[in-house]
This record gives C-alpha cells, structure tokens and sequence, in this order.
C-alpha cells in the first residue's frame, strides 16, 4: 500500500498571535492575555513579558485580528502571522 498525502484547500489559513513588545502597561496586557488565552494572572503576565511571545497558535483569521486589535488597546505591539506551509508540501 502506498502512502499519499493530500492537501486539502480551505479559504481559513490559520494564524498565530505574536506579541513582540507588552508595552509599559504590562499589566493590562497581562490582562487581555488571561482573558484570551484562560491562564492565570501571573502566568499571563509571565507570557506577556517573555517576547516575542505566541499568544494563540491555528486560529482564524477573523479571531486573530480581534485578539491583536485587544492586545493593542492594552498597550502592546502584536501582530497577527500565517502559519508556514509544512515541510511535506515543499
């Protein structure tokens, strides 16, 4: 038997959210953090401060950029990215 790989083709890329600076209100995006991610407040703040950071990893597009756009409001430098293509398709 032979293995064959597909490669099945959605609109949805997935995306990661990096946060690549917490700002002076780390607590505030500690905050935001805890309220996306569900860690606790000190996990959260200890997340925030190690950058750059993955927030969220292979979600939408739509949630990443809300999840950027909140982190932004509290004060950091976030960004949303695509996942890369695995190394079998190349």
């Amino acid at each position: 038997m032979t293995d064959e790989y597909f490669l099945l083709v959605c609109d949805d890329v997935p995306h990661d959210v990096v946060i690549t600076d917490p700002g002076v209100q780390v607590l505030d995006v500690a905050r935001v953090v805890r309220r996306l991610t569900g860690l606790s407040l000190w996990r959260s703040k200890v997340l925030a401060t190690r950058v750059p950071a993955t927030i969220l990893d292979g979600i939408p597009e739509e949630a990443a950029e809300a999840a950027v756009t909140a982190l932004r409001a509290a004060g950091a430098r976030a960004e949303a990215r695509e996942q890369p293509e695995p190394d079998f398709l190349k």
